[in-house]
């Protein structure tokens, strides 16, 4: 009995240890990077704090003990402060006639270097697209490959950089594109662009912003063998880098007289600085209609969110969705909407 009792306060001040850091990094989405460098790292690791805290909470539930309650208690304060990691509703399409469907994806240059080994893999991507007809489309690391054939899409705006190899952002739009620009990260290929496209007599203006990209090798092997505060600095300049980027898109976004929808790879997750930042007063369509964990990253250890569709409260949200289709390291996802009554 003793050495369950003393098994239980080992697992009681873990407990106590996690539960404390999740209700600390409730806060992180309002320090920024630039002040608390050392803090703001810690947002990459709130996924993996909440799934920890279930299963605390549920060990406690079982021996039913009072125990359960700290965690709870914890997992409580960040339900009602930023909603769950998982979506327990069920993501059903309501059908509306101005339904317009916009996807985002980051296409990792359609598979140029062969990082998946199947074959083809850009036409796949391609013929995914096709298939699921989004009005507007929104990519990340596009790289204009030979066998590419968006054409079906008559609209399209794309800024791209590079010497040997071309790659950068594009919106493709099946609406009129009347108005299109780009705003320049300095010292960085990642940038954000931007259309205004007219839907009816609708003037609408959609982002696609691209965030400074934190360099991390996921693979198990590759993460054993990084040296762990050469990555903890890159991280912490990275999330620095990410600030910046955010204040320079918030300046082009506080002129902007349309309402908007801003697609994009943070390279960050909803319970970060920039994520609350860019999402302002805007709708997360994942948390509007969405469900499950809503996965966008191909990371191994716990769900990942870091491609994001907000859209402004003259939207309706009618559907959300987020595929499998594993052609990149990052996984597409599209939001239905519709013009508010």
């Amino acid at each position: 009995m003793k050495k369950q009792s003393s098994i239980n306060k080992i697992i009681y001040y873990s407990n106590v240890v996690v539960a404390v850091l999740l209700l600390f990094s409730f806060a992180l989405p309002f320090l920024p990077p630039k002040t608390f460098l050392v803090l703001s790292v810690l947002n990459l690791g709130v996924p993996f704090l909440i799934l920890l805290n279930v299963l605390f909470f549920l060990y406690w539930l079982v021996k039913l003990n009072k125990q359960f309650i700290l965690s709870l208690f914890v997992l409580l304060i960040g339900y009602f402060s930023f909603g769950s990691l998982y979506k327990f509703s069920t993501s059903t399409k309501i059908e509306n006639d101005g339904n317009f469907k916009v996807m985002n994806y980051n296409v990792r240059l359609f598979n140029l270097y062969d990082w998946i080994s199947e074959k083809n893999v850009e036409t796949k991507i391609v013929n995914f697209i096709k298939t699921q007809a989004p009005d507007i489309l929104s990519i990340q690391e596009y790289h204009p490959h030979k066998n590419i054939d968006l054409s079906f899409f008559k609209y399209k705006f794309e800024k791209l950089s590079g010497k040997k190899v071309k790659y950068g952002q594009a919106i493709f739009s099946k609406f009129p594109i009347i108005n299109s620009g780009s705003i320049e990260f300095p010292d960085t290929p990642n940038n954000a662009i931007f259309v205004d496209i007219v839907k009816q007599n609708d003037t609408i203006r959609i982002y696609n912003v691209h965030l400074e990209s934190l360099r991390i090798n996921t693979k198990i092997e590759s993460l054993k063998n990084e040296d762990s505060e050469l990555l903890f600095n890159r991280v912490g300049t990275t999330f620095k880098m990410q600030q910046f980027q955010t204040e320079l898109f918030l300046m082009h976004k506080k002129q902007c007289k349309y309402k908007m929808v801003i697609c994009g790879d943070f390279n960050n997750t909803a319970f970060s600085y920039v994520y609350r930042k860019i999402k302002g007063n805007l709708n997360d369509t994942f948390k509007e209609a969405g469900n499950g964990f809503g996965r966008t990253y191909d990371f191994k250890f716990f769900p990942v969110r870091i491609d994001f569709i907000f859209a402004d409260k003259g939207f309706s949200v009618n559907g959300f969705k987020t595929y499998d289709e594993h052609y990149s390291d990052h996984y597409p996802i599209s939001a239905t909407l519709s013009m508010g009554e």
